[in-house]
């Protein structure tokens, strides 16, 4: 680990302030509970001169109900979505996913906005400077080439944040701040596949909010993961299934992916499940359908090859069990 580099902290009073400070200084980073940034800026690999935190900025820690939508503050943190009575309620998947998150004491820090906004893993990458020094840098940082597909001009590390997949198939809407106000858009639009620049944010734009529509009646939803130990580790590859099933038969079917590409991915295809008995052929097709669409690479000390079969796995197992009665 470096030492921390030398920074100024600016508290932002409002979305606006927080937007023309992160504009006036392409140095500049979000701090909201630091888990992920000061983790980086040890191993050497950001050294933000400003950190702009959104503590005083009105609604950033706010779990609010408003018209039929949950709007949650990106500095929400993850120990009060695992245990806040209207989470749990509202959207118990996305309750539980965020309990699975690392342990209790990085809960308590992190934030829901820092977890969507995750930076892309790799194990070329998340080394200190020495050991990246040794082999050359990565296409990722301050290199061009990409150690896990040299013959590639892309990068592939991987994003592995719990919560984007579940908010994916509820269908979840964010709000992003920014020197022209605040828009809003879905999700999915907040990320690109690109595993060096993963995000879609022009500068000074801003995780503010998410916005989680209430589920269809009968709609259930879960998130099932794999990963090396059972706490601290980030997914190999995890799992959301949405499932509602009517007389018998699939009504819909949503499956989003974390873990296995650069960013969180929606399914494609799922459509044409409706209709189909929830049974053995259809947990083949989900199953394949998952394997198509993962494209886990060797970013990570397992195999690709196992990541994307244990999603299938995953996801086999999650459509199965939602699809039992009761």
């Amino acid at each position: 680990m470096e030492l921390l580099p030398e920074f100024v902290v600016r508290h932002a009073e409002t979305p606006q302030e927080a937007a023309r400070l992160l504009a006036g200084d392409a140095g500049a980073r979000i701090l909201a509970g630091g888990t992920g940034l000061v983790a980086n800026m040890r191993l050497g690999l950001d050294a933000p001169s400003v950190l702009v935190s959104l503590d005083r900025v009105k609604g950033f820690r706010d779990v609010t109900e408003l018209g039929g939508v949950l709007r949650l503050g990106a500095g929400v943190t993850l120990s009060r979505l695992a245990t806040d009575a209207d989470v749990g309620r509202w959207a118990p998947a996305l309750a539980a996913a965020a309990a699975t998150v690392a342990a209790p004491a990085h809960r308590s820090a992190a934030t829901l906005g820092g977890n969507l906004c995750l930076d892309t893993r790799c194990v070329f990458y998340n080394q200190n400077e020495t050991w990246r020094n040794s082999i050359g840098y990565c296409l990722k940082y301050r290199g061009d080439l990409c150690h896990v597909a040299p013959r590639g001009k892309r990068c592939h590390a991987a994003y592995s944040g719990d919560l984007a997949p579940v908010l994916l198939v509820l269908g979840a809407e964010v709000e992003i701040a920014g020197p022209g106000g605040v828009r809003r858009a879905p999700l999915g639009a907040l990320y690109r596949d690109d595993g060096a620049q993963h995000l879609a944010l022009a500068r000074g734009e801003f995780l503010a909010a998410v916005l989680v529509p209430a589920a269809r009646h009968g709609t259930r939803v879960a998130y099932r993961k794999a990963r090396v130990r059972g706490a601290i580790d980030f997914p190999l590859a995890g799992v959301a299934v949405a499932l509602e099933i009517e007389d018998g038969r699939v009504r819909d079917l949503r499956v989003a992916l974390t873990g296995t590409n650069p960013c969180p991915l929606l399914l494609a295809g799922t459509g044409e499940f409706r209709g189909q008995a929830p049974d053995r052929a259809l947990l083949d097709k989900v199953a394949k359908l998952v394997q198509r669409q993962a494209s886990p690479q060797r970013t990570t000390v397992t195999s690709s090859n196992y990541r994307r079969q244990v999603a299938a796995a995953i996801a086999r197992r999650v459509v199965s069990e939602l699809a039992v009665p009761g």
